[in-house]
């Protein structure tokens, strides 16, 4: 179910965030203009979703450890953003968060709303695969976007929120992560996030684009099902720093926006250097397969309309604009 937070119980923490000292359940009954009783039904509900609040004292409540989750209160004690993130739809554990975002859109929800999750039971990746979302430990989050565009570039705004992704994953984690073509994040060698973007639209403009990322941080490396080990793992698990997630949600917001507003105001062509400079693929031999057809070649970059750009064997130059990408050995060049 989402959470609702009350006026009430979002003062309530404020308070006990701001006191240096313990507060009396009468003292903050006056405050909040309730009965102490409500003060403990608030207090149980700070409780619950899973602040740490002394009140086995004579002289009142303490907070004494914030909730290590996305709930819009811990996000907004970060948020510097004008309109991305300002609103929050949070769940504890939801299918997909792309799924009820676009449903959200579908009803009129406003640009920049966000849907976000503790856990997804049915979380997904591009080409309809699974998106691993166990509890508690990572970032899962979908923006709702209205951009003045032709539907034929919204496709590229995954291009968008991959760079945003790569920005906030390295000042986290302290590591240079990189970028492969077309939505995946990868620390060393291990996929750490994902991007899918969907959109709907008419013939000649977006209705709306809901842009999903999820981000692996807190994961240990054991906690990854045997067929994901040596493919995934989070920010913990490769660099060994544990990341405040509800300030990786904030950042996350804040890079997506800056990105975002410079892509809708010169396209592409503006963020090129920066997304390539996060490149794994730039320089290396590739196959790519998608739409029923297949290339091969050397990456030389990408376009700016975001498509993938290759030399092939006999120096031709060929296009990707989907698919997968699968490196491949040098010596595969040859032949």
């Amino acid at each position: 179910m989402r959470s609702c937070e009350s006026s009430t119980s979002a003062r309530l923490l404020e308070m006990l965030r701001a006191a240096d000292r313990p507060l009396g359940g009468p003292d903050l009954a006056a405050r909040l203009g309730v009965s102490r009783a409500a003060v403990w039904k608030h207090v149980q509900r700070l409780l619950a979703q899973g602040y740490r609040v002394s009140s086995d004292n004579p002289h009142g409540y303490r907070l004494e450890a914030a909730a290590d989750r996305l709930l819009p209160a811990e996000i907004a004690r970060h948020l510097t953003t004008r309109r991305i993130g300002r609103v929050i739809h949070h769940f504890e554990s939801i299918d997909s968060t792309n799924r009820h975002a676009m449903e959200l859109a579908r009803r009129g929800a406003a640009e920049g709303e966000v849907v976000v999750a503790e856990a997804q039971t049915a979380g997904r990746g591009r080409l309809g695969r699974s998106f691993f979302s166990p509890a508690g430990v990572s970032f899962y989050g979908s923006l709702i976007l209205r951009p003045s565009l032709p539907p034929a570039r919204a496709p590229q705004i995954t291009l968008v929120a991959g760079l945003a992704v790569a920005e906030a994953v390295e000042r986290h984690a302290a590591m240079r992560p990189g970028l492969k073509w077309p939505n995946d994040v990868r620390l060393g060698d291990l996929k750490v996030a994902g991007i899918l973007t969907e959109m709907e639209s008419e013939a000649d403009r977006v209705l709306h684009v809901v842009c999903g990322a999820g981000v692996n941080l807190n994961v240990p490396a054991e906690r990854f099902p045997a067929d994901l080990r040596g493919v995934a793992g989070s920010v913990l698990s490769v660099s060994g720093r544990r990341v405040d997630r509800a300030a990786f949600a904030a950042d996350l917001f804040a890079s997506f926006e800056r990105l975002y507003d410079e892509f809708l105001a010169s396209g592409l062509a503006e963020l090129r250097a920066r997304w390539e400079s996060y490149s794994v693929l730039t320089g290396r031999w590739v196959s790519v397969e998608g739409s029923g057809e297949s290339m091969e070649g050397e990456v030389l970059g990408i376009d700016e309309d975001g498509g993938l750009r290759l030399r092939g064997r006999r120096g031709e130059m060929l296009r990707a604009i989907a698919g997968d990408v699968t490196l491949k050995k040098s010596k595969d060049r040859r032949g």
